[in-house]
């Protein structure tokens, strides 16, 4: 049974679905949206008024009903979503990618590049929204703002930042990420804020950043050539609750140990109560999540392989925390078997870079992410010559749902990330990361994590955070204030307004956004520091 299939045999759901949101960390849309503000005013058209880089769209196509490209698409599965418990819903078009010449310019009105690209909406919830997240595709590579260390490269994104009335969230993630990573030589995507500007007319503020990919500067494992079906390759995986919309060569999924009970960490030994990942039948409202593999693949060999390769590594994780038994791969890694030779600690070891396991808990506790147990929470093992055959956690993203925006952790204390999480109704059903969880009451587990913590701590990553969060907001005010005179507060959606914390519900605009942001980091990395502090 699929998850609409669930959603609709429960009455409950299907009544708590008409008033709330149901996604991976991102709200139901309303069926009928709010008007948006009509502003054609460019973005700092006046020199003196820039106060950000601007970055702008010039279509190919100039028809009267261009525009449509990015105010018309929803993705696909949401829409179909939609329609299921919609009566007369009108399925919206998909997106597609229009031909277009991206112009970016500095704040001096200094022009930095201009290029031929494919620009689309992309996204799952966040395509429902007026203000859409937006995908370009130069046709060259090309460097944007000297992002990524200056490299250039074809893929870039404008996240729309819609349900977050800082517009600072997953800026502020993304920055604690690369820091995090850095020192591991794993990836963590770079970012900065531009005003947008469409066919000349004034499209907001956006959050330029990466797209989530397998590059020798993003996520690097080793490339496959087209056609070529050998499993020594690299692999990138999302641990994706919309798995089953890909195609059967994309997707698979796993059986979490059978879906053995996990002990929630909640700082005080669980308190006695256990949770699996997935559901225990047809019945439950509970969705199953698989994996979708984002990287290129091009034979049912290679999905078969690194199918098995995750289920078996987790069987390996799941066998030595909970009992005590050390498994090893053997030679061609299509089977395990018990090692008696090897420690529980070393069987981990082994095929999981566990100091990576560490730094995603850490992202991940100290932001409160809500999409934790849905999607947006990615892995790679790399079976390449160069390869060290290892589940490896890396790319941290999506956080305009988390650091306290949503109702998670509301005033920055509490274990969330490996605890039992409510799914993203608040109610309907109670679930876990496996993968966040399965490790966390081993001494040594928490040994790293200390570590990992300690450093990120002492380098003073989080007074950086902050005053990040208060000079962007001071610097950007004028900017931030012509986003709400175009696309106005996010509290003015319901359906968003539906799933925000209190504090969040009061913010009248950015400012007011940035200081809950900053307060609620700072009491969370104090809170945090306490428990994790070496």
């Amino acid at each position: 049974m699929n998850r609409n299939s669930k959603i609709l045999s429960l009455s409950l759901t299907a009544l708590l679905l008409l008033t709330a949101c149901k996604n991976g960390g991102a709200s139901q849309p309303e069926t009928t949206a709010p008007p948006v503000a009509d502003s054609t005013a460019a973005a700092g058209q006046d020199a003196a008024e820039r106060v950000m880089p601007v970055l702008s769209v010039e279509t190919v196509n100039q028809s009267d009903d261009v525009m449509k490209f990015v105010t018309d698409p929803v993705a696909p599965h949401v829409s179909e979503q939609i329609a299921s418990w919609t009566p007369n819903y009108v399925m919206p078009p998909a997106p597609s990618y229009e031909a277009c010449t991206v112009t970016l310019t500095d704040t001096d009105g200094k022009e930095l590049l201009t290029a031929g690209a494919q620009v689309k909406v992309r996204g799952n919830w966040t395509t429902t929204y007026d203000k859409k997240p937006l995908r370009i595709k130069f046709e060259e590579k090309q460097n944007l703002l000297g992002l990524n260390d200056g490299n250039a490269l074809k893929n870039w994104l404008l996240l729309a930042e819609y349900k977050d009335a800082s517009l600072l969230r997953d800026k502020t993630a993304l920055q604690l990420s690369r820091e995090l990573y850095g020192d591991s030589g794993l990836y963590a995507a770079d970012s900065a804020l531009v005003e947008v500007q469409i066919n000349g007319q004034y499209w907001g503020v956006y959050l330029l950043t990466e797209q989530q990919e397998v590059s020798s500067k993003r996520v690097s494992v080793t490339k496959p050539e087209p056609d070529y079906a050998g499993t020594d390759i690299g692999y990138f995986l999302e641990f994706d609750g919309y798995f089953y919309n890909e195609d059967d060569l994309h997707q698979f999924h796993v059986d979490y140990a059978d879906n053995a009970s996990l002990k929630p960490y909640d700082g005080e030994g669980g308190g006695g109560r256990t949770i699996r990942c997935l559901p225990e039948n047809d019945f439950e409202p509970k969705n199953d999540i698989g994996m979708t593999i984002k990287s290129d693949i091009y034979s049912q060999a290679q999905h078969d392989f690194i199918a098995s390769f995750v289920n078996n590594v987790y069987r390996i994780l799941y066998a030595a925390a909970y009992e005590q038994k050390a498994y090893q791969f053997s030679a061609d890694y299509s089977t395990i078997s018990e090692a008696p030779s090897l420690t529980p600690q070393q069987a981990v070891e082994q095929v999981v870079n566990v100091k990576s396991l560490a730094d995603a808990y850490i992202i991940a506790e100290i932001t409160c992410d809500a999409d934790i147990y849905w999607s947006s929470f990615f892995m790679d093992a790399d079976f390449g010559p160069a390869g060290d055959k290892k589940l490896t956690f890396e790319a941290p993203w999506d956080f305009d749902s988390a650091l306290g925006n949503k109702k998670r952790c509301p005033d920055g204390t509490g274990f969330y990330a490996a605890n039992i999480i409510p799914d993203v109704n608040d109610g309907i059903y109670e679930t876990v990361n496996p993968w966040l969880a399965v490790l966390m009451y081993e001494d040594w587990f928490q040994e790293i994590i200390r570590s990992e913590w300690t450093r990120l701590y002492d380098s003073g990553a989080f007074t950086r955070a902050a005053d990040m969060i208060t000079s962007d907001s001071e610097a950007y005010a004028a900017a931030f204030a012509r986003d709400l005179e175009k696309w106005g507060l996010n509290t003015a959606n319901e359906s968003i307004r539906n799933e925000l914390s209190a504090r969040s519900k009061k913010v009248r605009n950015e400012k007011e956004g940035a200081e809950h942001l900053r307060e609620w980091l700072t009491a969370r990395a104090e809170f945090l520091n306490a428990h994790w502090h070496s």
